[in-house]
């Protein structure tokens, strides 16, 4: 019968299809397992220093930086850490979402949600423009710039994701926006204290002017109970912005006539979609505290991996000039959400 061998054929033809992708599953699979069981033990070794107060990304990126130029790594893992690079570095920022409820970040109110469109929108302008001044290369402001005005090496991965920066810029600003932003653990208390300001406006300010969503915790952690919520508040609200944020500076480089990516990158709507998720109240709340354990591992596994791409020969050739940048930027979204703060709180 005709139509039983065309069965037989197109069963045959469809198990056939099936096999061929299984085992393109597994040779992929076993391509990017060597680098990802070294990108493992990194980001254990980070979790575990990552107690004693240090930033876990911090940790991940000197280990990766110290892996890259101290030994000499087989090609057999570099599939795995470009793997851990981009598909790990843009999972995390859609799980960083479930960090975020709209309810929240709306009460508020217009005034510090205000403060707080101000310092994204002052500090990545002011330092875009210092940075031509001083004659940074434009990618490398460009990840300052977001990193330092709206959620840290976050940010720096999500501009990354849009521009495909040189790893040693990525890897520099990242390195920036972690130092400056622990620094101001220790000043922003300091500096609240000598101002008088009360412990809910000191979290105002911390979380409109620190850089990374884990060391606004740490200083709110310090203030009290009042500040340390004002401040993550107000800290998601600044992340929230990543997104348009993001579709601004991906218009901006279709138009420059470079690369043309997505209008809104595939991570940035996912970003959002979680963001949408937990504002329904559907995901309980330690669901959300082990979205931010998972979200910490996928991003010390980005940095790490990003590190072992960054040559010192490559860092000794930037100079001063993105740390002087880094400072200006510093000063500047501290200033506005200081200023900001004050007029509103």
């Amino acid at each position: 019968m005709p139509g039983c061998g065309t069965d037989v054929y197109r069963r045959a033809g469809h198990w056939g299809w099936v096999e061929a992708m299984t085992t393109e599953t597994l040779q992929r699979t076993t391509s990017i397992a060597p680098g990802l069981a070294l990108t493992a033990l990194a980001v254990a070794v980070s979790c575990g220093v990552s107690r004693v107060g240090v930033s876990a990304l911090l940790v991940a990126i000197v280990l990766g930086v110290a892996a890259g130029n101290l030994f000499r790594l087989p090609a057999s893992i570099e599939p795995g850490l470009a793997f851990a690079s981009k598909r790990l570095l843009r999972a995390g920022i859609v799980v960083l979402g479930l960090q975020l409820t709209l309810g929240d970040i709306w009460a508020l109110g217009p005034g510090m949600i205000g403060v707080v469109v101000a310092v994204v929108c002052v500090g990545i302008s002011s330092t875009l423009w210092l940075g031509r001044r001083m004659g940074v290369p434009r990618d490398q402001r460009l990840l300052i710039a977001c990193g330092f005005s709206i959620c840290g090496a976050a940010a720096v991965a999500a501009v990354d994701g849009v521009i495909d920066a040189e790893d040693d810029e990525v890897v520099s600003a990242v390195g920036l926006v972690v130092a400056f932003g622990t620094g101001m653990i220790g000043l922003v208390p300091a500096v609240a204290a000598l101002l008088q300001l009360s412990p809910a406006t000191a979290g105002l300010w911390a979380g409109a002017s620190i850089h990374e969503v884990a060391q606004v915790v740490a200083v709110g952690g310090s203030l009290g109970a009042a500040a340390l919520s004002a401040a993550v508040v107000v800290k998601l609200a600044r992340v929230l912005l990543l997104a348009p944020v993001m579709a601004i500076v991906s218009l901006q480089r279709r138009r420059s006539g470079g690369s043309r990516p997505a209008l809104v990158p595939l991570f940035v709507l996912g970003f959002l979609a979680m963001v949408a998720l937990r504002s329904t109240g559907v995901v309980p709340d330690g669901a959300a505290a082990a979205a931010s354990t998972v979200q910490t591992v996928l991003l010390a596994a980005a940095m790490f991996a990003l590190g072992t791409g960054a040559r010192l020969s490559a860092f000794r050739r930037l100079g001063a000039r993105p740390v002087a940048l880094a400072t200006a930027s510093t000063l500047v979204v501290g200033g506005v959400a200081l200023g900001g703060t004050l007029l509103v709180a």
